[in-house]
């Protein structure tokens, strides 16, 4: 069972503007929630393609899919990956795509792998269920380098005292090695000013944050999967990023721009699309979700034929 909640459902899905006879790609399985929705609207009518590197996310997803009336094909892999993922099923080119960032309500309650600083757990913070990862949360702030974990706060949270931070975290691992999260709080806490530990979010966001998007190289395969998801669409396909930072909306606004300036595609919103109060009543986790849907030129290169 999940209990997450589709961020921007509608406002996605309707602006992929899809067709009986598309392929739809969730980037971004999670609890099935935009899958879902393209299932009640289109049944069988349009192929859903669904990936989520959490395989628990893809099992709970597969098994609420067989009892629906789709066409679907679920399986554990990255976005970055769309055209591995594609090829091996046979599938040249897709019609709309969604990647819906960040965490997903179910792995923030029942994942155990630390991604929230209201539970004590295991610091893991990895995207993947399975065990066997190369980075932890665990080794990134035992091993890597003070000025390396500065410019992870910084660069990936905008965290102000990210310095600050790093220098605690180093002078507390000498003595112990971090291994949950309360420990990661409680040198944060010691490590910024006390009018910052009032703030409305809680001081500890911006460092949890900045540490899960570089276990999973976020980063980097948001910007790999932009480009291989571009390469993919059909000529006149959509592409839909919902983003929860700035540092990944300013990498999707930028990626959009620079297709539009070659003459690729367009933007279809002028300014990105954020939750209404109706939706922020129901699931405040929206707060901070930020739309952008892209065109592809409706002009054919000579691929992207399905």
């Amino acid at each position: 069972m999940t209990i997450h909640k589709s961020v921007l459902l509608n406002e996605a899905i309707s602006g992929l503007n899809l067709k009986p006879g598309d392929i739809f790609f969730d980037g971004t399985l999670g609890g099935g929630g935009h899958s879902k929705k393209v299932c009640e609207l289109f049944g069988r009518s349009v192929k859903i393609v669904g990936t989520d590197r959490d395989s628990q996310a893809v099992r709970r997803a597969t098994d609420k899919f067989e009892k629906l009336d789709c066409d679907f094909a679920f399986q554990t892999a990255s976005f970055r990956n769309i055209d591995k993922i594609l090829d091996n099923l046979n599938i040249k080119a897709v019609n709309g795509i969604l990647l819906d960032l960040g965490l997903s309500s179910d792995q923030i309650e029942e994942s155990s792998r630390g991604f929230t600083f209201q539970k004590d757990e295991p610091l893991v913070m990895t995207f993947s269920s399975e065990s066997g990862e190369l980075i932890t949360a665990g080794i990134i702030l035992n091993e890597w380098s003070e000025e390396t974990l500065s410019d992870i706060l910084f660069g990936y949270a905008d965290e102000r005292y990210a310095r600050r931070i790093a220098k605690k975290i180093v002078e507390r691992r000498q003595v112990k090695s971090i291994e949950k999260t309360f420990e990661l709080v409680e040198i944060v806490k010691s490590a910024v000013p006390i009018g910052y530990r009032k703030g409305r979010i809680h001081f500890a966001t911006k460092t949890f944050q900045a540490i899960r998007i570089a276990v999973n190289d976020e980063i980097e395969a948001l910007k790999e999967g932009l480009a291989k998801g571009y390469e993919r669409l059909v000529a006149g396909g959509k592409m839909a990023v919902i983003s929860f930072h700035s540092g990944e909306d300013r990498i999707v606004k930028n990626f959009f721009k620079e297709k539009k300036m070659a003459g690729n595609g367009f933007a279809t919103t002028k300014k990105p699309i954020t939750a209404s109060e109706e939706e922020l009543g129901r699931n405040p986790r929206a707060r901070s979700a930020k739309l952008r849907i892209f065109e592809k030129s409706k002009i054919d290169m000579g691929q992207n034929e399905k």
